[in-house]
């Protein structure tokens, strides 16, 4: 599902999440490798137009992987130790985008300048986390696409 029917179906865990995502700049991408072994690398996702989109680099290891496999998984950055900022935490496929309008639109969602030879995907969701701690608890909410 994209980031659309999340944004519908969970406003406000999407808000939560489009914020943890864009406050940092930063998240963990996991991916599996052709070998079956896991991987995580930073990331920048991009929220545009009700879609999630990351670019990376033509030679990178996780672009490579998220078109051998297409599964992926994506966790917000700590804002604070202690979990005191909450998690987002998000599970789903990549697709890699060669339709230059969407490509166009990431770009202009994006916090950077990506670089012309960088590659799209769109990363669609199965599944959505939110964590926080209100001090005494943790309290999750969760979102299954379907």
């Amino acid at each position: 599902m994209s980031w659309h029917k999340l944004e519908s179906a969970e406003p406000e865990l999407a808000a939560f999440g489009a914020a943890r995502f864009g406050r940092t700049g930063v998240a963990y991408l996991a991916t599996v490798r052709s070998d079956g072994q896991a991987q995580v690398y930073p990331v920048t996702p991009i929220i545009g137009a009700g879609r999630l989109f990351l670019f990376v680099e033509p030679t990178s290891p996780e672009g490579n992987d998220l078109q051998q496999n297409g599964s992926y998984a994506m966790h917000s950055a700590a804002e604070a130790t202690g979990g005191s900022g909450g998690d987002f935490f998000i599970a789903g496929s990549a697709q890699l985008v060669q339709d230059p309008a969407l490509r166009q639109i990431a770009a202009h969602a994006a916090s950077y300048t990506p670089a012309e030879h960088g590659i799209l995907f769109e990363l669609t969701l199965d599944r959505a986390i939110v964590a926080i701690f209100d001090g005494v608890n943790l309290v999750h909410r969760h979102w299954r696409a379907g």
